[in-house]
């Protein structure tokens, strides 16, 4: 038995301990994951500019296609008022009558995300994939 115990003596180790790298590992995951939560603004803080007066039309954007959504959640579309349930076929026609443009979207910040949202899945089904939101 003393030749046993002096044969395993004898041998290397030939596993590697991988404990202290992989606490290493997780206690820089835990840093990462903090500075990211830290750096990152929470939510949607994109503040739309408020729309003083939406039948006024540009004329440096009058080849876009301008679409105003007013704080009480008017829908005015290159200057005439559409109303919500219409906007899906409105923006089919101005799509054949202006062609291909770009759609650019003035919104209160007030304004109802929703309405927003359906205007932008009414230029989508429309065609139009040059979508964009004008701030100041």
């Amino acid at each position: 038995m003393s030749l046993l115990a002096a044969r395993q003596d004898e041998e290397v180790m030939s596993e590697i301990n991988i404990t202290p790298f992989t606490d290493v590992l997780l206690v820089l995951l835990i840093i990462f994951m903090i500075l990211a939560a830290l750096v990152t603004p929470p939510g949607f803080q994109k503040e739309l500019p408020a729309n003083s007066n939406p039948s006024q039309i540009n004329q440096q954007s009058k080849q876009d296609i301008e679409v105003d959504v007013t704080a009480k959640d008017l829908i005015y579309i290159d200057g005439q008022r559409t109303l919500e349930r219409q906007i899906y076929t409105t923006m089919g026609n101005v799509r054949k009558q202006r062609g291909n443009r770009h759609v650019s979207i003035v919104a209160d910040a007030k304004a109802d995300y929703g309405v927003i949202i359906r205007i932008l899945d009414a230029a989508k089904l429309a065609g139009l994939t040059d979508v964009g939101f004008v701030s100041q």
